[in-house]
């Protein structure tokens, strides 16, 4: 299924962006923290590679590397949330152990380009996933996320689908991708949303809008900047990864 054509205005309710941090959640942030937020646990481990990560003067190569290992922590913690059905093997000593496995299809959809950053931690975990694209970039004048492109596989409606994005702020983008998935056929309970850094505003516009949707992240950040960057924030994030950011 592919789908190139001239962009297209995905309708989303993206938030007003808050100009001044704050540190305090929301009740309505915590009602979602308790049911759609999956935050992976906050150790002395994640938080040292986080230090390496959002350094201004990280070297690209240590940059990739260790998001990478964050990256294969948010892809274990994704897995967790999907379907799972008895099944019992023989072991080497001819005893039976009581195991699970996977039930049901499986897709990822990253959202280009950043999104395509957390493929090969994936393809480590589950090498023979099936992997679609959606292209949704925001106009710079109006701010709308326009849909450029879709390239996702036949039977999408009937996969479970791990939706990545290394950033969820203002959550426009995220809310217009998973309209896009919705359209299709795809249930919200099957998408799961794993994401790298996120904000307050952006778990709100999307479990506001999506509630079945579970989101799988390492952090959350302390707010939104006038221009929409979160902080402490880590930066472009594709632009980081790719190095086209100097």
């Amino acid at each position: 299924m592919t789908t190139a054509t001239a962009p297209t205005t995905v309708t989303a309710t993206t938030p007003t962006p808050t100009p001044t941090p704050t540190t305090t959640p929301t009740t309505t942030l915590q009602t979602y923290l308790d049911r759609n937020v999956h935050l992976l646990p906050q150790t002395d481990q994640l938080r040292a590679l986080h230090t390496v990560v959002r350094d201004r003067h990280a070297r690209r190569e240590d940059f990739v590397f260790y998001t990478g290992r964050i990256i294969r922590l948010l892809t274990e913690a994704a897995l967790n949330l999907l379907p799972f059905e008895p099944y019992d093997v023989t072991t080497p000593v001819g005893s039976t152990y009581p195991g699970l496995r996977f039930a049901g299809g499986l897709c990822a959809v990253p959202i280009i380009r950043a999104g395509e950053s957390m493929e090969a931690e994936l393809r480590a975990v589950v090498p023979g996933i099936r992997i679609g694209k959606i292209l949704i970039q925001r106009d710079p004048t109006t701010k709308q996320p326009h849909l450029y492109y879709t390239k996702l596989p036949d039977d999408i409606a009937d996969r479970h689908v791990l939706l990545l994005d290394p950033m969820l702020a203002t959550g426009g983008t995220a809310v217009a991708a998973i309209e896009v998935l919705r359209g299709l056929g795809v249930p919200e309970e099957h998408i799961v949303f794993v994401n790298f850094i996120t904000v307050a505003e952006g778990i709100t516009a999307v479990c506001e809008r999506y509630p079945g949707v579970r989101i799988v992240t390492s952090a959350i950040e302390e707010g939104l900047s006038e221009h929409a960057y979160m902080l402490p924030g880590i930066g472009d994030f594709g632009d980081r990864y790719f190095g086209t950011d100097r």
